[in-house]
C-alpha cells in the first residue's frame, strides 16, 4: 500500500476516534445527571447546580448533533420549525419553567426576565466578539473581518423587526399575550421566508459523520436515541437546576438574581458558543457568525413570546407578567445592544473593532453589576449605581448605533436596505437560504 494511502487511513481512523470521544464524553456529562436523579442522591445546593448545568451542558451538544443528522430524512418545513425550537430548547427549559413559577410565585418573575435577558446579552457582548477575536488570533492579526454571507439577510431583518418591536415592552411595564402574538408571528414569518429559499444539505463534521455512516434504520434509530436522551436529561435538570441557583446564591449571599441572569445561561449556551469556535477554526468564521446570529433571532423571538404563555398557564388565566423598575432597566439595555448588534452587522461584515467595541460595553456594565456586590461598602452611599448605569449603558448603545449610521456608509446603507427604504448594499433578493440554524453546517 502506498504511503499516502496509509497516512490517509490513518488520520480517518484517528478522526473517527476523536468523533467517538466527543459523543461518548457528552453523553457521559448528561447520564452523570440522570443517574442521580434516578439514584435519588440528595446534593448541596452547589453541588447540585454543578452537576445539573453539566448534564444541561452535554445535552446541548448531543442536540444539536441529533437536529443536523435529522435534516438528512425530515422535509425542510418541518426541519425548520424543529431546529429553531430544539436552539433554544436548553435555555427555553430554564426561562420557561421559572415563569411558569413567576404564576405561583411574584418573586420569580425577576428571575425569568433575568435568565432571557443575560442569555440575550452574552450571546453578542461574548459570542460574536469572541467570534472575531478567535479569527484574528488564529490569522495571527492578518484577518480582523468576518463577512457574512448574503443569506444572513434574512435573519438580520427578522432581528431587527424584534428588537425594533421589543423597545415598546419596557414602555408598556408588561409581557403581554400581545407581546407573543407578534413575536411567535415574526417567527412564522421568519420560518416561511427561510422555507422558500434553496435548500442545502447540512455538511457534517464530528460525531454526525459518524453516525450518518450508519445504516439507515441504525442511524434513525441513533438519531432518535439522541433526541430522546438529550431531551430527557434538559427537561429533568431544568427545575433542580433553577431552584438550586437561587439556594445557592442565598446560601453564599450572592444575589440569586445575578446567577440566574449569567450562570445559567452559560451552561445551556456554552455548547453553542463552542461549535461557533470550532467553525472559526476550521476556516468558516461565517458559518460560525451565522450560528449565534440564528441563535439570537430565536430567542429573540421564540424565547421571549412564550413567557408570558407559561405565566398565564401557570395562573390558568390569561394575564400580562408585570415588571417592575429592573426588569424594564434589563430589557430595555437588552433590545439596546440588540440595535446595535443589528446596525454593525448591516454592512455584513464583522471586525476586531465592532467585536472589541461590544465586548467592551457588555464586560464594564456587567462590572456595574458585579461591584456593589463584591465591595458593598464602597457603593453603600449610591444604592442605585448598578440601576443608574444599566440606563447610562443603554443608551450609549444606541448613541453608538446612531454614530455607526452616520459614519459608515456601509452600515448605513445596509440598514436602509434591511428596511427596504433603498436597494443599496446586500440585497435580500439575493439571499442564499439555510435553516434557522445553517451556521452549524460542520459540527465538532
Amino acid at each position: 500500500m502506498p504511503d499516502w494511502m496509509a497516512r490517509a487511513g490513518a488520520k480517518g481512523r484517528s478522526g473517527m476516534a476523536t468523533h467517538a470521544i466527543w459523543l461518548t464524553s457528552t453523553s457521559a456529562l448528561a447520564l452523570q445527571w440522570l443517574l442521580i436523579r434516578w439514584i435519588g442522591i440528595h446534593l448541596s445546593p452547589p453541588l447540585e447546580a454543578l452537576s445539573s448545568g453539566i448534564g444541561i451542558f452535554g445535552a446541548a451538544f448531543i442536540l444539536s448533533w441529533a437536529a443536523e443528522l435529522a435534516q438528512l430524512d425530515i422535509p425542510r418545513s418541518l426541519a425548520i420549525a424543529a431546529l429553531a425550537i430544539i436552539a433554544v430548547l436548553p435555555e427555553y427549559a430554564v426561562d420557561l419553567y421559572l415563569a411558569w413559577q413567576a404564576g405561583k410565585d411574584p418573586a420569580y418573575v425577576g428571575y425569568a426576565t433575568a435568565n432571557m435577558t443575560g442569555a440575550n446579552r452574552l450571546l453578542i457582548g461574548i459570542g460574536w466578539a469572541a467570534l472575531v477575536f478567535v479569527l484574528w488570533f488564529k490569522s495571527l492579526g492578518k484577518q480582523t473581518e468576518i463577512h457574512l454571507e448574503p443569506g444572513h439577510g434574512i435573519e438580520l431583518l427578522y432581528l431587527l423587526l424584534a428588537t425594533g418591536y421589543s423597545f415598546l415592552i419596557p414602555l408598556k411595564g408588561t409581557l403581554s399575550a400581545v407581546d407573543s402574538v407578534v413575536l411567535l408571528s415574526l417567527v412564522g414569518l421568519y420560518f416561511r421566508a427561510v422555507a422558500r429559499q434553496p435548500v442545502e444539505l447540512p455538511h457534517l463534521v464530528g460525531p454526525t459523520i459518524l453516525i450518518s455512516r450508519f445504516r439507515l434504520p441504525l442511524r434513525r434509530a441513533a438519531t432518535v436515541a439522541m433526541f430522546l436522551f438529550s431531551g430527557l436529561t434538559i427537561l429533568v435538570a431544568a427545575e433542580p437546576f433553577a431552584e438550586s441557583l437561587i439556594a445557592t446564591g442565598k446560601i453564599f449571599q450572592v444575589p440569586e438574581y445575578l446567577l440566574i441572569q449569567w450562570l445559567a445561561p452559560l451552561a445551556s449556551e456554552s455548547p453553542e458558543f463552542i461549535v461557533a469556535i470550532l467553525f472559526v477554526l476550521r476556516g468558516s468564521a461565517a458559518a460560525g457568525m451565522g450560528t449565534l446570529l440564528s441563535s439570537k433571532v430565536n430567542q429573540w423571538t421564540l424565547l421571549v413570546g412564550a413567557l408570558p404563555l407559561a405565566y398565564s398557564l401557570s395562573l390558568s388565566r390569561l394575564e400580562a407578567m408585570p415588571l417592575d423598575a429592573v426588569q424594564v432597566k434589563e430589557i430595555f439595555l437588552t433590545a439596546a445592544q440588540s440595535l446595535l448588534g443589528v446596525v454593525m452587522l448591516a454592512s455584513f461584515s464583522f471586525s476586531l473593532r465592532d467585536g472589541t467595541l461590544l465586548f467592551l460595553l457588555f464586560s464594564t456594565q456587567l462590572l456595574t453589576q458585579l461591584l456593589p456586590q463584591i465591595f458593598p461598602s464602597l457603593f453603600a452611599a449610591l444604592p442605585r449605581f448598578a440601576f443608574t448605569a444599566g440606563y447610562l449603558f443603554a443608551y450609549s448603545y444606541l448613541v453608538f448605533s446612531l454614530l455607526y449610521l452616520a459614519v459608515s456608509r456601509d452600515n448605513r446603507r445596509g440598514f436602509l436596505g434591511l428596511l427596504k427604504l433603498r436597494i443599496e448594499g446586500p440585497s435580500l433578493g439575493k439571499a442564499v437560504g439555510h435553516a434557522p440554524n445553517a451556521g452549524r453546517e460542520k459540527l465538532p
